[in-house]
């Protein structure tokens, strides 16, 4: 028995640190900005920094480091990368018996442009991750107390197959779905997501899913909450976090603390929160550490080096918690 098995993706990152690269304005990209090189030029990189990533990975990590029986699923392939990747797995005492290995392409690996600030552009190969194949899951096999989902590379059958395995199972499910999941649209993952315990996104990404307006933030809670029957969380970057449990809105911002770089944040987060939401149901506490974990992780490159361990919360001021009644 686990207490906690992860389905999502796995990576190979490398980080290029290119402090004399700036951001440059530029009304063709959705975000205004742009990390732009001439041609024919050549660009000093300041440091270079190999670690492991994707969010299967990153949230298997938080839930073993805080002390729950963790397996991982994911997809890799039969190369140096996937082999190292496992054995960093390992080494965290995280179960990867279910891992499925392919010899047809190459472990998903990212290059990710780090410019002062810690804003970056990531570089994806999503590789292997492409073939993540439901049929190669043997869920007979798998006992478990949560089920968390992270991004599944828009593979809508082994999104349903896992959420109603878990359902059938009495099984409860967490989930931070990725872009190719939202972009099923809201019909098609609706009643999946309405058999989740916890639910994460962006507030971009749910007004996207909704059509709600972005700043309409009450409105957005009171559509998901008819949705989901249990907890949802939005993040707002900068402006911290607000979740909703159907009754009342917790909010929280985020400390003033150093950061490297932001890869692996709202991953972080999300484990965070649903490692103490296992252990205590606290909703402010959940928040707290998923606070505090992600912090921690962007004081650092990667999505895994600063994840906190029990008791490594002591080292950080806990963000204060607001609760409004709805």
């Amino acid at each position: 028995m686990h207490d906690v098995v992860v389905i999502g993706s796995a990576t190979k990152d490398v980080f290029l640190d290119v402090k004399k690269i700036k951001p440059t304005k530029s009304d063709e990209f959705t975000t205004g900005q742009a990390l732009c090189f001439g041609f024919g030029s050549k660009i000093a990189i300041d440091s270079m920094i190999f670690t492991s990533g994707g969010g299967g990975t990153n949230a298997a990590t938080t839930f073993a480091r805080q002390g729950f029986k963790t397996a991982c699923v994911s997809v890799i392939g039969n190369d140096f990368n996937g082999q190292e990747l496992l054995d960093e797995l390992n080494r965290e005492n995280i179960d990867t018996e279910y891992f499925q290995k392919h010899d047809d392409d190459h472990t998903a690996y990212s290059v990710i442009l780090v410019s002062e600030g810690g804003e970056r552009t990531i570089l994806s190969y999503k590789g292997e991750g492409q073939h993540f194949d439901v049929d190669k899951i043997d869920f007979n096999l798998l006992d478990t107390k949560w089920l968390s989902l992270n991004s599944l590379g828009g593979h809508f059958d082994l999104f349903k197959k896992s959420i109603d395995w878990a359902v059938s199972r009495g099984i409860s499910v967490a989930m931070n779905p990725g872009t190719k999941e939202l972009a099923l649209g809201l019909e098609v993952i609706k009643p999946l997501l309405k058999n989740c315990r916890i639910i994460s996104m962006d507030q971009e990404e749910a007004a996207n899913l909704t059509g709600i307006p972005f700043s309409d933030e009450r409105k957005l809670f009171n559509f998901m909450d008819e949705i989901i029957d249990g907890i949802f969380i939005m993040t707002k970057g900068p402006g911290g976090v607000s979740v909703s449990d159907g009754k009342n809105i917790y909010s929280a911002g985020i400390p003033d603390s150093p950061v490297i770089e932001r890869t692996g944040a709202g991953d972080a987060f999300f484990s965070g929160f649903v490692s103490e939401y296992i252990r205590s149901s606290d909703i402010p506490r959940a928040i707290q550490l998923g606070t505090a974990n992600a912090t921690a992780v962007v004081q650092h490159y990667g999505g895994k080096e600063g994840i906190l361990r029990i008791g490594d919360t002591g080292k950080f001021d806990l963000v204060d918690v607001k609760v409004e009644i709805k």
